[in-house]
Formats: C-alpha cells, sequence, structure tokens
C-alpha cells in the first residue's frame, strides 16, 4: 500500500491554494499530486477544521457514543442478567442507536463487560452424551451371533 503524504506537504498545499492564486488541479500538478488527493485534503479541512491527516485506528469502528455506552454499564448495573437482545431493544429505544445483536457483544466487549448465563436459571432440556454413547464395539462382537 502506497504511503500517505507527509503533512507539511498538506500544510503547503492548502497554504497555497489559500492565496486564491491557483485552482485545486493547478496546483495538484504544480506539487505533483492526484488532483483527487487535492480535492479530498482540501474538502477534510473543510469539514473538520483540521489540516494534519487524521490518525489511523484500526479495526471495526463503534457506532455508539460514550453516552450510550454509559447508559448501557448503568442498565447492566440494575440489572445484570440482561440478555444482548433486549439490550439491542433498550438501545433502539432509549438511545436511538439502532446495531445488530454481535454489535451489541463488540461493543460489551470493547467496554470491558461480559455476560454471564445465570447459575440460578433451569438446565438445558438437552441430555448430556454419556460415557458409553458413541463408542464403537470392539470387531469381535460385531459379528452375527446365530452363526455360533
Amino acid at each position: 500500500m502506497a504511503r500517505p503524504y507527509a503533512d507539511d506537504l498538506r500544510r503547503k498545499f492548502l497554504a497555497a491554494y489559500d492565496q486564491g492564486e491557483h485552482s485545486l488541479a493547478s496546483l495538484a500538478a504544480i506539487f505533483q499530486v492526484g488532483e483527487g488527493w487535492a480535492r479530498k485534503i482540501s474538502a477534510y479541512r473543510t469539514r473538520s477544521g483540521r489540516v494534519e491527516r487524521p490518525p489511523y485506528t484500526p479495526g471495526r469502528k463503534l457506532r455508539t457514543g460514550a453516552a450510550a455506552q454509559q447508559q448501557v454499564r448503568s442498565w447492566i448495573a440494575a440489572q445484570p442478567d440482561l440478555t444482548l437482545t433486549e439490550i439491542q431493544s433498550k438501545l433502539r429505544r432509549e438511545a436511538g442507536v439502532s446495531i445488530s445483536v454481535p454489535q451489541v457483544w463488540y461493543l460489551l466487549r470493547k467496554m470491558g463487560m461480559r455476560l454471564k448465563r445465570s447459575r440460578s436459571r433451569p438446565p438445558s432440556a438437552t441430555p448430556k452424551p454419556t460415557a458409553s454413547s458413541g463408542k464403537s464395539l470392539p470387531r469381535a462382537l460385531h459379528r452375527s451371533r446365530r452363526n455360533d
């Protein structure tokens, strides 16, 4: 992947553009950069007010703000047995944040919280496998006993 241009080039380019003598396209040719890059940094400065490039933050980006995260913390503190679906619906209703159930799980992980199953809930209806189930019999026992 190509390396980003340095911040000093961005500053010099935008300072030259601010003088108003050249257009973005002509400045891009003078500075030997792409016209798309010139438009991108100009739009970024207009949008954010910053000249330096934004910091690179790898990984998923959370769509919830700090206020919604604080609200989730208070919900779990008040009712620790909330399910992911219940947290999702509360976020939608009360915080106005619409995210999927896996994103709720990711949000909790990022916040350093986890949901544990309650030990007071009834056991699963699925029987646990026994030690003898699924094991094959020795080869000698597979023969038909009629011939004996």
